[in-house]
């Protein structure tokens, strides 16, 4: 019964993550692939780069849903650590997606209602990192990658819990491993500012 637990947190958790909201939106409401434009990212922020920020509001939302959905599934099951094993299968669903070719977004919007999940003390102070960030940057994958560190060092200072722990330093390394690119860029002064569209737009 309890093997049976654990594959229904994995297995749903996992295809919770895996329904990209951007993705999903962009072929629905705008007719195309947010990934075939902009930064090439499904993410909330590249569709607030490419049809307004409506549209990236929109996306965080849904994405931060699915992620609430699937720690609430392990949580029912399996108490706090199922609640862990969740939010970590739904980040691994939204970054590598089963039903869009494994090539998902890089875990922000995952991650803050992962940040939320775990305590609400952290879930304020890692977007408050992420605001100070990337306004003094201009940047949005500065202030990503700041709050991705932020939400592993936040758990450990309010020392919330093993379990919660082990699902924030999961989902830093995964989200700082999607910004690889962006990591390069910020070190060669390559990185744009961010700049969301001035209205919805097919292109």
């Amino acid at each position: 019964m309890e093997i049976l637990k654990y594959a229904a947190v994995i297995v749903g958790g996992y295809l919770l993550g895996s329904l990209s909201a951007s993705i999903l939106l962009s072929r629905t409401a705008w007719g195309g692939d947010v990934r075939e434009k902009g930064s090439g990212n499904a993410g909330a922020t590249n569709m607030a780069r490419v049809y307004g920020l409506g549209a990236g509001f929109l996306t965080l939302g849904c994405d931060m849903l699915k992620a609430v959905l699937a720690c609430l599934l392990g949580k029912l099951l399996l108490g706090d650590l199922g609640l862990a094993v969740g939010g970590i299968c739904c980040m691994i669903g939204h970054c590598f997606p089963v039903f869009h070719q494994f090539k998902g977004g890089k875990g922000i919007s995952v991650g803050a209602a992962l940040g939320l999940m775990i305590d609400w003390k952290v879930f304020l102070c890692i977007i408050g990192v992420f605001l100070i960030a990337a306004f003094l940057s201009r940047k949005v994958s500065f202030g990503s990658i700041c709050a991705s560190v932020g939400i592993a060092v936040f758990t450990a200072i309010f020392r919330i819990g093993t379990p919660q722990l082990v699902l924030a330093c999961t989902a830093a390394c995964l989200a700082i491993f999607q910004h690889r690119a962006n990591i390069r860029r910020l070190l060669n002064g390559t990185e744009p500012d961010f700049k969301a569209a001035k209205r919805n737009k097919d292109s």
